[in-house]
C-alpha cells in the first residue's frame, strides 16, 4: 500500500511561496498606482483629453440654407414617424383657436383666453412653414422689417393705416414704429415718458405692454436697454403677437380677463396702456388690481387713450362729456386706494407712481386679497382685491427690497433669495449656480458658434431656474423667454429681480405662441421633470410648433432620458447629436444637440426617420 504522505520531493519551500505572495502583492500596488492618476500611461491619456476639444460637432450645420432638398426614407423604419400637419395649420396656436374660443363666454373676455385642446384632439403632426419662408433678418434690421412670406397677413396695414403700424412693399412689411396713441413714432412718445420716469440710468428695466399692437413701444424700449414683455389676444387684429415676434420683440397671445396674469407679483418696474381698450373701471377695478400686483413698489403705470384727454377726443370716442370725465375720475379714485399717485397728466398721457410701501398709503376701502402667495396665478380666477405690500420696518425702505439699477442687478444678490424666500436656495448656491451656468454656456458656444450672435434673436429657457442661462447670455442680439414650469420650485421672481422676464407655464400644454417663433431653445432637466407627468412626444412637438426653420436646440439632461427623446426626435426632420458632459464622459448628464431642417408646407412633405 502506498504511503498517505507526499515523499519529500514534491513539498513547497517556504521561500518559494514567500516570492509568489510577494509578486502579488508587488503587481497590487503598481496596478492601485497606474488607477491613481499617476501613472505614465494616465498621464498621457491626460494630455490628450486636454488637447481634443469634444464640444465640436462637424455633423450640425447651424448655418441657414434654405433649400428644399429630397429626404430619402429609410428602408427599415424602427421609430415613429410625425407626417406635416395640413397647410391650414401653418399659423396654429393650440390654445388659442378661433373656431374652439367661440364656444366660451365673451363675458370678462373668457373666450379669448387659454383653451386647449383635449388629448383626443392634439395635433400629433408637424406644422409647416408656409411657402417662401425665410430666416427673418438680423436685428436691429429686423425690428423695422418683417418677410411677408413668413407672415402673409394685410389686414393691419390697411386697418392701421393712418397710426403707421406697418407698412407693406413689394415683398417686405415695414414698421415705421408708429402707434394708435403715437402715430409720429415710439421714440418721441418714450422720449416723453422718460421726461418723468427714470428711463435712462437703468432704474426701469423691465416693462409690461397691455395689448401691445405689432410691439412697437417695446422694440424701441429694448435700444434703451428697457426688457419689454408685451401680450395682446388672437382676435380680428391678425397677427399682433406673431409680429411682435418676427421683429425681435418678446410677447405672447394673452388678454386681460378672469384669470390671472402667468407672472410673478412685483415683477415689472412700468406697466402701460396705450389706447388698450381695457375696462379699467370694470368689475370693482379688478383688471387694474391686476396690474398693481404685478408692477413692482416704486414703479409707474401709463395711460394713453380713453379716457385721458377727453375734453379733446369725446365726439371721435363718440361718448358723452360726462361720461368720460365720470371714467377718469373712477380710474384716479382706484389708483388712490392702490396707493398710486398721479405725477404727470399732458395732453393724451398720464402718469401713475406706485408708493413704496403700505406706511404711506391712506386706502379708504380697498379689499385686500385672502391668499398668502400672490406668485399662485397659474389658471386663478382673478379677483376684484388688492395685494398687500410685503411689510417694512421703515417709511423709507422700498417694500420687498431696493433692486440695483441694470446692468448690476443682474448677478446681484436678489431680494428674494437675500430674505431666504425661495425655499432651498440661500447666497452661496446662488452664486455656484450663476458660476455652473457661465461655465454651461461657453460650452454651448464652443458646440454651435451661432449662439450670442444676431441669428438667434428670439430664445426659450424651458426649465429656468434662477435664469442662469439668461444672465450668461445677456446681450442686445438677443432676449430670452425664460419659462418657469408649474411643476418646478418658484423661482420666477428671481429672474424678474434679476432684470429678466419669463412666464409660467405647464408644458403639458401648448405656449402660448405662434408657429416659428423662437430661433433657439434651451431645455435643461425638462424631461426628466414630466417624463412621469405628459407624453413626451407631444411636449418634442410642441417644441417642433415654436422653433423656427433651421432653429436649434439644446437639451441638457440624464443620459437615459436623452435617449428616449432622440428616438422620439428621429421622426421629426431634426437632425441630432448626443455628447458628453463637458466633464467628462463619466458625468450621467448628457448633452443633445439638434437641428431643425428647413421645409414648408405644400410640396412633398414626407419626413426622414433615419
Amino acid at each position: 500500500m502506498g504511503s498517505k504522505h507526499n515523499p519529500s520531493g514534491n513539498r513547497r519551500s517556504p521561500v518559494s511561496i514567500f516570492i509568489v505572495i510577494g509578486l502579488c502583492c508587488f503587481f497590487y500596488i503598481l496596478g492601485a498606482w497606474q488607477r491613481s492618476g499617476f501613472g505614465k500611461g494616465d498621464s498621457i491619456a491626460l494630455e490628450i483629453t486636454k488637447q481634443t476639444d469634444c464640444n465640436i460637432i462637424s455633423n450640425l450645420n447651424f448655418e441657414t440654407h434654405h433649400n428644399n432638398a429630397d429626404i430619402i426614407e429609410p428602408s427599415q423604419p424602427k421609430v415613429e414617424v410625425f407626417k406635416p400637419c395640413n397647410d391650414k395649420y401653418t399659423d396654429y396656436t393650440p390654445c388659442q383657436e378661433q373656431d374652439r374660443a367661440m364656444k366660451f363666454p365673451r363675458e370678462n373676455m373668457i373666450y379669448r383666453e387659454r383653451h386647449c385642446p383635449e388629448e383626443e384632439e392634439k395635433l400629433h403632426c408637424l406644422i409647416p412653414a408656409p411657402k417662401g419662408y425665410k430666416t427673418p433678418f438680423p436685428w436691429p434690421k429686423g425690428r423695422d422689417y418683417v418677410h411677408y412670406a413668413n407672415v402673409p397677413h394685410k389686414s393691419l396695414t390697411v386697418e392701421k393705416a393712418v397710426q403707421n403700424w406697418v407698412q407693406f412693399q413689394g415683398d417686405v412689411f415695414k414698421f415705421p414704429g408708429g402707434g394708435t396713441m403715437f402715430p409720429q413714432g415710439a421714440d418721441a412718445y418714450i422720449d416723453e415718458l422718460a421726461s418723468v420716469i427714470p428711463i435712462a440710468d437703468g432704474s426701469v428695466r423691465t416693462a409690461l405692454d397691455t395689448g401691445c399692437g405689432v410691439a412697437s413701444w417695446g422694440a424701441y424700449l429694448l435700444k434703451r436697454n428697457v426688457l419689454p414683455m408685451s401680450f395682446a389676444p388672437r382676435d380680428n387684429h391678425e397677427a399682433q403677437v406673431q409680429f411682435a415676434l418676427e421683429r425681435g420683440v418678446p410677447a405672447i397671445i394673452g388678454v386681460l380677463g378672469s384669470i390671472r396674469l402667468p407672472y410673478p407679483a412685483r415683477a415689472f418696474d412700468m406697466a402701460q396702456c396705450s389706447r388698450c381698450l381695457i375696462p379699467w373701471t370694470s368689475n370693482d377695478g379688478m383688471y387694474l388690481m391686476e396690474v398693481d400686483r404685478v408692477l413692482r413698489p416704486g414703479g409707474y403705470w401709463i395711460l394713453s387713450g380713453p379716457p385721458i384727454n377727453w375734453k379733446t377726443y369725446y365726439k371721435t370716442w363718440k361718448r358723452s362729456k360726462e361720461d368720460l370725465q365720470a371714467e377718469q375720475r373712477t380710474i384716479e379714485e382706484m389708483a388712490e386706494k392702490l396707493c398710486w399717485k398721479k405725477v404727470y397728466e399732458k395732453g393724451d398721457l398720464a402718469i401713475f407712481r406706485k408708493k413704496i410701501n403700505a406706511k404711506s398709503c391712506r386706502r379708504k376701502s380697498a379689499n385686500v386679497c385672502e391668499s398668502k402667495d400672490a406668485d399662485d396665478v397659474w389658471y386663478k380666477k382673478m379677483e376684484a382685491c388688492v395685494t398687500p405690500y410685503p411689510e417694512v420696518t421703515s417709511a423709507n425702505e422700498v417694500a420687498g427690497g431696493e433692486l440695483k439699477k441694470f446692468p448690476a442687478r443682474l448677478f446681484a444678490i436678489p431680494p428674494r433669495i437675500a430674505a431666504g424666500l425661495v425655499e432651498g436656495v440661500t447666497v452661496e448656491s446662488y452664486e455656484e449656480d450663476n458660476k455652473l451656468w457661465k461655465k454651461h454656456v461657453n460650452t454651448y458656444k464652443r458646440i454651435n458658434k451661432l449662439l450670442g450672435t444676431t441669428r438667434y434673436r428670439n430664445i426659450m429657457d424651458m426649465n429656468a431656474g434662477l435664469g442662469g442661462f439668461a444672465a450668461a447670455l445677456e446681450s442686445p442680439k438677443s432676449w430670452v423667454m425664460n419659462v418657469v414650469p408649474t411643476i418646478a420650485k418658484n423661482t420666477l421672481g428671481v429672474i424678474y429681480e434679476r432684470g429678466l422676464v419669463g412666464i409660467y407655464h405647464d408644458w403639458c400644454e401648448a405656449f402660448s405662441t405662434y408657429p416659428r417663433t423662437y430661433d433657439f431653445i434651451h431645455a435643461s432637466g425638462v424631461f426628466s421633470l414630466y417624463q412621469n407627468t405628459c407624453k413626451l412626444e407631444d411636449i418634442l412637438l410642441e417644441m417642433d410648433r415654436i422653433l423656427r426653420p433651421e432653429g436649434a436646440v439644446m437639451f441638457r439632461d440624464e443620459v437615459d432620458v436623452l435617449i428616449k427623446v432622440k428616438k422620439i426626435a428621429k421622426g421629426m426632420r431634426w437632425d441630432t447629436n448626443l455628447m458628453d458632459h463637458e466633464d467628462g464622459p463619466l458625468v450621467p448628464e448628457k448633452i443633445l444637440v439638434v437641428v431643425k431642417r428647413y421645409w414648408v408646407g405644400g410640396g412633398d412633405n414626407s419626413t426622414s426617420a433615419d
